[in-house]
């Protein structure tokens, strides 16, 4: 588990490709390795990544078929910069919000005004996910922890603070940039709770959860007619 506060930038050394998978050389920067034990977790981008070597300046990583198919990694290269975040100790401060590194999605950079100091970026997210995005709520892009200001369907709108753009990646961002999205993860486990028994029908849509359903169920008031 970690918290979305980014502890340092790297950077892609080396891509090696296998049958059908990766493995990723990446220098840790700032980034404290003495405390790194081969097969811990470093969120990359918001991507959990196992260590499976340790050298002078970094680390080696593996990296899955699924991951590359479900997150912004399929498009690394070397020189590529990247957020990183040790995962959560029992004793660490719970800075930003739970996040699992799990990503759900890649979203889209469409819009970005600087205003004073800060920026606003304007992102779109793929639709399946915009029903956990909820103004003034939490999620997390390319492992940084940001709150949600405003939705419009699949778009939403983030406030970014100096702070955040000098020691993260999204001071590198640009129109159309890509990024990895994890969701709240109460969301999700809410969703799948409210299917109740029917969560153990074999290919049951979590889409199966209505207005409908929510008001036959107490959490809305049921529609008129």
């Amino acid at each position: 588990m970690f918290t979305g506060i980014v502890q340092a930038v790297g950077q892609i050394l080396k891509v090696q490709p296998h049958n059908h998978d990766v493995s990723l050389q990446i220098e840790a920067g700032s980034f404290d390795m003495s405390v790194v034990a081969l097969g811990d977790s470093i969120a990359t981008n918001g991507v959990c990544l196992t260590v499976t070597k340790i050298t002078d300046k970094g680390f080696w990583a593996d990296v899955s078929k699924e991951t590359l198919d479900c997150t912004t990694v399929a498009f690394w290269q070397v020189g590529k910069k990247v957020n990183l975040e040790q995962a959560l100790m029992p004793t660490s401060h719970l800075g930003g919000h739970i996040v699992s590194g799990h990503v759900d999605g890649v979203g889209e950079v469409n819009t970005l005004k600087v205003e004073g100091r800060s920026w606003r970026l304007g992102i779109v997210a793929p639709k399946g996910l915009a029903k956990y995005i909820a103004a003034k709520g939490s999620i997390t892009v390319d492992g940084t922890s940001l709150t949600v200001n405003r939705v419009n369907g699949s778009w939403f709108e983030l406030n970014i603070v100096p702070h955040t753009i000098n020691e993260t990646i999204i001071q590198y961002y640009r129109l159309g940039h890509k990024v990895n999205l994890e969701v709240d993860i109460i969301a999700r486990h809410l969703e799948r709770l409210l299917l109740g028994d029917k969560a153990a029908e074999p290919d049951t849509p979590s889409s199966s959860i209505t207005s409908d359903f929510l008001a036959e169920h107490g959490f809305l008031t049921p529609r008129k007619r």
